[in-house]
């Protein structure tokens, strides 16, 4: 029998006035005369964003939510290559710890999706040091929480360039360009539009990177393939991970808008979901990706509750009890 607990991304649509995401352009940073106080305000705007990443975990607390993905703008700016002699890290150390502390003590599992442009399979080596320079922007952020970094950003394998193949390759040869304490952070996604499960398998299997499985990716991007068929293979790229297994749910906004996520999730889809894997593995975290964040979640939950071989063990973990 496996645990299945539901988690949900970045921000709350029902707790007011707590963005995680507040931000300064760098239009509006140059428009500062005194550049010493521009980076002041840059600093208060990110520990106002960790306290209310803080408000965030409390809040979700007290639904027994206790899988969360942070949003990886906290601090606006830091990785911008006209700041990069600012120490961004000492100012906002205290907050980040005692985010991570709270973390920690109410036994939270919380990790980062990076934004698309970080790729890691580009021949341009200007796009992968980038790439790198945001990896370690997240491993400093997760150091400073206290949290072991391992396994906490959530990346797609890049590009297709043209020659799907190559890309691939390109990967796994860059990797070994990439830092040994980045390539610890990273989980591999499939995509909706490029590279399928069985495609982000091959990599992570020959580099023994774990796979977030996507059912509403894979739905949208496959070669003929079932993903049931590869799930003990999905599951065996966790083997060696200190974390549960991970995989993303969300639901087709349409079928002519097939690609983008859906205010809620179809909890019939879901369901189907749980009956297939139940018992392959102890625990599977499953992160919601709807436009409605926690609301969906909240949902999602009395929904399922109705269902008679469905047991709630919190408020947002259950089991299938057929």
């Amino acid at each position: 029998m496996t645990l299945f607990r539901l988690g949900y991304v970045a921000m709350s649509v029902d707790l007011q006035n707590a963005s995680p995401s507040q931000t300064m352009t760098y239009k509006r940073y140059q428009q500062i005369a005194d550049k010493e106080a521009a980076k002041r305000k840059l600093e208060r705007i990110a520990q106002s964003n960790i306290r209310n990443c803080l408000r965030l975990l409390k809040h979700n607390k007290s639904y027994d939510v206790e899988f969360f993905r942070l949003s990886s703008r906290l601090v606006p700016l830091a990785t911008h290559e006209e700041l990069s002699e600012w120490d961004y890290i000492t100012p906002i150390k205290e907050d980040l710890n005692e985010l991570g502390t709270y973390s920690k003590e109410k036994h939270m599992r919380l990790d980062f999706h990076p934004d698309h442009f970080v790729v890691l399979n580009s021949q341009k080596q200007e796009i992968l040091k980038t790439s790198i320079k945001v990896l370690k922007y997240h491993y400093l952020l997760l150091h400073h929480m206290g949290l072991d970094p391992t396994h906490r950003c959530v990346l797609h394998l890049g590009g297709g360039y043209k020659d799907k193949e190559k890309s691939l390759e390109q990967f796994i040869e860059n990797w070994s360009l990439i830092p040994n304490e980045i390539q610890k952070q990273v989980m591999i996604e499939n995509d909706d539009t490029t590279y399928t499960l069985e495609n982000c398998l091959y990599v992570c299997e020959k580099l023994n990177i774990p796979l977030v499985f996507d059912l509403h990716h894979h739905l949208a991007n496959y070669d003929n393939e079932n993903w049931a068929n590869h799930w003990e293979r999905v599951i065996e790229t966790w083997s060696h991970s200190p974390l549960p297994v991970k995989m993303h749910i969300s639901s087709p906004k349409s079928e002519k808008d097939f690609k983008s996520h859906a205010d809620y999730v179809d909890v019939e889809m879901f369901l189907e979901f749980v009956k297939k894997v139940n018992g392959s593995i102890d625990q599977i975290d499953c992160m919601i990706e709807a436009k409605q964040k926690d609301r969906a979640l909240f949902t999602l939950v009395e929904e399922i509750k109705k269902h008679p071989n469905v047991k709630m063990h919190s408020e947002s973990s259950f089991t299938w009890e057929a």
